[in-house]
């Protein structure tokens, strides 16, 4: 079998974000984050559940196993904290603050985004970690124009109600790892992919990066390199999502 594609490292990355949860929603919102969540619950956490994100839960194969309508979802998924949301971002910040809203001065955005979507609900609620397959200064700017997802120093100025749940995990990107281990809960390069150096993921970070304990992203091993290539997306779908 050939050897891993970047887009096959960060799958394994996307499904390493699940480790752990055991019975708890996956809301992978990207197509290697969903096939990560796949590849987690045939591997190592069987009791994750997979929604198709409007009414129903899904096997690995995206067969219906079962009935949760979106309101249910809103009612009592989102505000007890049972689900891990794996969003996209148009920039993030070092604390994790996120826009997927308006690029620009809000009053009079230069570009229109999605707007704050469900973002607010689920970094206060729920387990949050980010797809970003394009890793550069572009996204990962030192303020974000408008707050959708909220970091941890904005957590902390709301107080309780917003650090109650508020559970930042970790970015996965085209290049490496991060999480929100640096000082202050600020973002830490843990890992990077392989042919990626802590030089390369600095250069393309608009911020200063806690660089004191990177190691390198795992590889797939044998068999997941064969679910993600002839179970999970034998289409080959996941190398248009990554560049390298």
């Amino acid at each position: 079998m050939t050897a891993a594609s970047r887009a096959e490292v960060a799958v394994v990355a996307c499904a390493e974000l699940f480790r752990g949860d055991g019975e708890i929603v996956a809301s992978p919102m990207a197509l290697i984050p969903a096939i990560g969540a796949r590849l987690a619950r045939l591997t190592f956490e069987p009791d994750l559940l997979l929604s198709d994100g409007e009414a129903y839960l899904l096997d690995t194969e995206g067969r219906v196993e079962g009935w949760q309508p979106f309101k249910k979802v809103l009612d009592v998924v989102v505000p007890h904290g049972k689900r891990h949301v794996v969003m996209g971002a148009s920039q993030l910040d070092r604390f994790g603050n996120q826009n997927i809203s308006a690029i620009g001065e809000h009053a009079h955005p230069k570009r229109q985004l999605l707007g704050v979507r469900g973002a607010p609900g689920n970094t206060v609620n729920n387990r949050t970690s980010y797809w970003v397959p394009r890793h550069g200064t572009r996204v990962f700017t030192p303020a974000v124009d408008v707050v959708s997802g909220v970091g941890h120093d904005n957590a902390a100025k709301a107080g309780q109600a917003a650090t109650r749940f508020h559970d930042l995990h970790r970015v996965v990107t085209d290049l490496a790892v991060l999480d929100f281990s640096g000082p202050e809960h600020t973002m830490r390069l843990v890992s990077v992919h392989p042919g990626v150096s802590v030089a390369d993921v600095v250069e393309r970070t608009g911020f200063e990066l806690d660089t004191s304990a990177v190691t390198s992203t795992r590889l797939p091993d044998h068999d997941e390199l064969r679910l993600i290539r002839e179970v999970l997306d034998p289409a080959g779908s996941r190398e248009r999502e990554v560049a390298a």
